[in-house]
């Protein structure tokens, strides 16, 4: 696949997997036991549910980068 199309299918998949991820997360932020929790457990988990959505989505940018040869798709 060339890397124009890797970019197109990446980045489509990119934005449904941030736009469900951030549904999730809004409502995990708003359930009764992390609302009823500290303000420091609060801060921690409102850190990792804005900064998780990082790990999953670094090998599909890898990927739509082209890996390791470039030249091989021009």
């Amino acid at each position: 696949m060339q890397r124009r199309n890797r970019k197109l299918v990446g980045t489509v998949i990119l934005l449904v997997f941030v736009v469900v991820y951030a549904l999730v997360a809004m409502a995990l932020a708003q359930s009764r036991p992390l609302q009823e929790a500290g303000k420091l457990v609060q801060g921690i988990c409102y850190a990792l549910l804005g900064l998780g959505w990082i790990v999953p989505v670094m090998p599909l940018i890898k990927w739509m980068e082209g890996g390791a040869d470039p030249s091989r798709d021009q």
